[in-house]
Parts: C-alpha cells; structure tokens; sequence
C-alpha cells in the first residue's frame, strides 16, 4: 500500500496536491479513531516516556542547532524528523514484535501532547512566521497544533464518558486509519512532489541530502530508543515509541510553518521507517 501511494501522489502530484487542505482533518479523523480504541486504566507512564520524551523535545533543537551553520533547509528537515509524534501505526508493528503494545500507545498520547505545547513555541524561532512577533506567531501557530493534536483526545474522551458504547464501536473501526493514512500519503506525496517540480535543478543535491539525512535520523532513533528501551525491559516500545513517527503531521507542520522543501525530510522517512519495521518484522517471524 505504501509503494502504491507514494506512486499515485507522485504520478499525479497536481490534482493530489490541490487536495493537501484535506491534510489536518485526515490526521485529526486517525487520532480520533486511535484514541476511541485507548483504555486510560491501560496507560502506565514510566521512565522510559520521559527518557524518549526529553530525547525528542531537547534531540531535535540540539539537531537543528547542530545543522544551521551548515544549511537552514537541511536542519529544518532533520529537527522535524525528531520531533515528529510517535506514529499511529506504531501500536500495530508493536504487537507484531510481541512488544508492549500499551506502553507505546501511552507514549503516543504523552508525546502528542508535548509536541502539541512545545512545536509552536518552536516554529515561532525557527520556522517562517519569524516576521511576526513571538506571541502572535505563538497563537497563529498553536491554535493549528494544538485543536489538531489536542482535539480528538479530548472529544473521545467525552464520548466515552457519556457515550461508551458507540465510542467502543468507533473504535472497533481503528483499522479503518490505515485506509485514512494511505489517502493522506497520496496527498502529502503529491504535495511534497509538486514542491520539488517547482524548485531549481540545483536545488536537487540539497533534497538528497536532506532524504540521507533523514535515513540518519531514522536508524539513530530506532537504535537509540531500543537502547533506552532495553535497560526498562523494553526494547520493543523503546524503539517503536521513538523511531516510528507520525510522518503525515510531520510533513503537514514542514510545509506549513517551516522551508517546504524541509517537507523532503519526513517525506523520506516514510520509507527509512518501513524498510526497518518490514525487516524487524521478517526478523520476528522467522524466529516463531
């Protein structure tokens, strides 16, 4: 499904790409079925969350801070590729590895939150609403951000609250985001390619860099959050909570408030991440 996607949003990057308003509901309708599917009295915060949470928040300023001198756009790209949420799928290949499928899901909701409260703060320094005074940049940033990570949170919230069993057949149909997810890749793709068709031939050796530069980023974070994850007894989550990120809003906030070439980076973790899960999880099936 990916491959295919990837393909139809870039063989027809013009009428995929006209749709990329479409961007912040898709992913607000994937949080919400994922977290119709969330049992709070499953959620056990540990030192492993703050550990990964830390790594993202601080990682990701030390990563642009580190590249700036070098070139804008490529820190732009790697900075967002550590500081994107973890992904929705990252429960899904959790389970697959026999991992602890509920930590990363609490992981997921904890960061979510950070990344809500800290990317605007950060796009307000970094990002092109640098013009604009730091408060007002602030709110124009943070409403965005945050109704879109915040909002479907608190809405299947209520909904559990008042209404339980319609919340629970909601989220009997999470599956159904992997179908959301596959559209919006389509869209996102295509948006990103029509970036790259409008940019200058020497503008090409800067997007490649930026791609290995998110390969970088991808296999560091894997490693790093198994490493962490091996000395809390979980490696699995370790990996999956820090590694697997939610590439649609990462690409969606790069064209929105940063360099939109900088959208190259998480458009190529994409792939970086579902080379690795796809060979952890040949890896684990063929140790059954």
């Amino acid at each position: 499904m990916m491959p295919i996607s990837m393909a139809l949003g870039a063989i027809f990057y013009k009428p995929f790409g006209a749709l990329s308003f479409l961007t912040p509901y898709l992913i607000f309708i994937m949080l919400f079925l994922t977290y119709c599917n969330l049992k709070l009295n499953e959620i056990r915060l540990s030192w492993l969350h703050f550990w990964l949470i830390l790594i993202q928040l601080v990682g990701s300023m030390a990563v642009f801070l580190l590249l700036n001198p070098i070139n804008t756009v490529l820190a732009q790209g790697a900075m967002i590729c550590v500081l994107a949420p973890t992904g929705t799928a990252a429960p899904v290949v959790t389970g697959m590895l026999k991992g602890n499928i509920a930590g990363v899901t609490a992981y997921s909701l904890l960061i979510n939150i950070c990344v809500a409260v800290s990317a605007p703060v950060i796009f307000s320094f970094i990002g092109n609403n640098r013009s604009l005074p730091f408060f007002e940049s602030f709110l124009a940033i943070g409403q965005r951000v945050f109704i879109l990570l915040i909002l479907p949170f608190a809405l299947a919230l209520l909904m559990r609250r008042f209404t339980p069993a319609l919340t629970t057949k909601i989220g009997s149909y999470s599956g159904f985001s992997f179908y959301v997810w596959s559209f919006s890749l389509i869209i996102v793709t295509g948006r990103t390619v029509e970036f790259i068709m409008k940019q200058n031939r020497t503008s090409y050796v800067t997007e490649i860099i930026i791609a290995f530069g998110a390969m970088i980023m991808c296999i560091s974070q894997f490693l790093i959050g198994r490493g962490i994850g091996k000395q809390y007894d979980d490696t699995v989550a370790g990996g999956q909570g820090l590694g697997q990120k939610n590439t649609i809003l990462a690409i969606w906030m790069a064209q929105m408030y940063l360099n939109p070439i900088a959208s190259i980076g998480p458009g190529s973790y994409v792939l970086w991440q579902n080379i690795i899960n796809s060979y952890q999880v040949w890896r684990k099936r063929k140790s059954l």
